[in-house]
């Protein structure tokens, strides 16, 4: 459950940021589409390019709730991929079960995501895992265990209550809400997915390292 506090913290960070990473952070967003702090409606100076890769690769980051270790992890693997390291990066990102649980509209939030993992409510292809950071393959089925779909927060996911707060679901899920079930039917395409990052200055960011 989130305190208070915790969300309070990601209204700061998601203004600091400019990226909403709550649907609460959203609606702050949209009255105050500046950063937070006395200094938040001034102007600031130009950012050193440090500055605005290092701001690039924590927005990336905290859209996906990860720790930095992870994200250096998941980097290194990309880069020794063909094709464009911040394509890989992004997809590889997007294949963990907590993403998907998201995007599936299991889910409100990331952190709630990750939340519902680690409980031991999700199963991919029959089996329960609860690592987060688990990669989902391409035909393998996400689905709420049978024994967890009556708990509230799966019957508004079931009934479509949180459509209003979440991107559409993209093309390379298919879900059904009503059974809770979602299977990913090919691997993402940066393009498609909705997460708002320069991938490149976070490729730029690391490699400068």
């Amino acid at each position: 459950m989130v305190t208070k506090a915790q969300d309070r913290r990601k209204v700061r960070l998601s203004r600091a940021l400019g990226v909403a990473l709550t649907p609460k952070a959203a609606r702050y967003l949209e009255k105050r589409p500046y950063g937070p702090g006395q200094h938040g409606r001034t102007k600031r100076k130009q950012d050193s390019d440090y500055a605005v890769r290092l701001r690039e690769k924590q927005r990336l980051r905290e859209q996906y709730g990860i720790r930095e270790k992870q994200l250096t992890s998941v980097f290194a693997e990309a880069k020794r991929k063909e094709g464009l390291t911040g394509e890989n990066l992004v997809e590889l990102l997007e294949m963990r079960l907590d993403a998907l649980v998201l995007r599936s509209g299991f889910a409100r939030t990331t952190a709630q995501a990750r939340q519902f993992v680690v409980h031991r409510h999700i199963l991919v292809d029959g089996k329960l895992v609860d690592r987060p950071s688990f990669r989902v393959k391409p035909g393998q089925t996400i689905e709420v265990k049978a024994k967890s779909e009556a708990l509230e927060p799966f019957q508004v996911a079931a009934a479509g209550g949180h459509a209003e707060v979440l991107p559409t679901v993209p093309e390379y899920l298919n879900v059904s809400l009503d059974t809770l079930q979602a299977t990913l039917v090919r691997r993402p395409k940066r393009a498609e997915v909705p997460v708002q990052c320069e991938v490149q200055l976070v490729v730029e960011y690391y490699s400068g390292r």
